[in-house]
């Protein structure tokens, strides 16, 4: 079945793009969802009035991320973790405790778009945020140990 994507589906496509899937995953998934919209004769108009509109929303989308990416590699994080005695750290840095860094800050970031390399030690560590297909920005990230009690 042939469909026009509305929304950004994940491996499928962009929104504006029109794309064949099988019958039971347009029927069943993308268009109760009113993710899609399927393609006939009646909606043509509609359709080439969504890829229009779907061009200019990518493309505000996309200048939006990377004037994020600007601000956002601008910062640097710092976060202090308790220690043992050679700084070696009890637990980790997780994505989550940077998106909370970053809310700090005054963004909001999902957890799920944020790459954190395995922290276990103290130091200096860069965080890859992604922000839009094609669009990341590096942060700097500086963990400290405290003392354990």
């Amino acid at each position: 079945m042939e469909i026009l994507l509305i929304e950004n589906v994940p491996s499928l496509g962009a929104r504006g793009d029109v794309v064949n899937v099988k019958d039971g995953y347009a029927r069943n998934f993308l268009l109760p969802r009113k993710m899609a919209l399927p393609v006939t004769a009646g909606n043509k108009r509609q359709i080439e009035l969504e890829k229009i509109r779907a061009e200019k929303l990518r493309a505000k989308e996309l200048a939006d991320a990377k004037s994020l990416a600007e601000k956002l590699e601008a910062i640097s994080l710092a976060v202090a973790k308790k220690a043992g005695e050679n700084g070696h750290l009890f637990g980790s840095v997780t994505n989550a405790d940077v998106a909370e860094l970053f809310k700090g800050k005054g963004f909001t970031l999902d957890r799920r778009d944020i790459t954190v390399p395995h922290i276990k030690d103290a130091g200096a560590y860069t965080v890859d945020v992604r922000l839009y297909s094609g669009v990341h920005a590096k942060v700097s990230l500086e963990v400290t140990a405290t003392a354990a009690e």
